[in-house]
């Protein structure tokens, strides 16, 4: 009987069962199917509860997306304009400004909550 996980025993448990689950040829629309997905359910409740995954600080935001555009760190220089505010930000010792903010949101597509939030 499925139920809500609230130990980190029941946790492991849970994982061993989908994963036990996950290597069967699993048909849709079955009870085992509808097994593995409450399972999942509970597990992704349980991992939101007790590992939550914190939003990156506006700083790794920002050298993930030039990382992901395969753009070196200089390209935020071109974008903001002037070079030490580049190296400022990205050591942390500046803050981002509203006018900079936007022009990441627009130029790199970086979703504004990611650049507002607190460093």
């Amino acid at each position: 009987m499925l139920k809500v996980i609230k130990t980190e025993e029941e946790y492991e448990l849970a994982l061993e069962k989908a994963y036990s689950l996950m290597q069967k040829d699993i048909e849709l629309n079955t009870k085992l199917a509808d097994e593995l997905d409450l399972l999942t359910l509970l597990i992704e409740h349980y991992e939101e509860t007790h590992y939550p995954i914190l939003p990156p600080s506006p700083v790794e935001a920002i050298k993930f997306r030039l990382e992901q555009l395969g753009k070196s760190p200089s390209e935020l220089s071109k974008i903001l304009g002037a070079r030490s505010r580049q190296s400022e930000i990205l050591s942390g010792k500046r803050k981002l400004s509203l006018a900079m903010i936007r022009k990441l949101h627009e130029v790199l597509h970086i979703p504004a909550e990611s650049l507002i939030s607190a460093y």
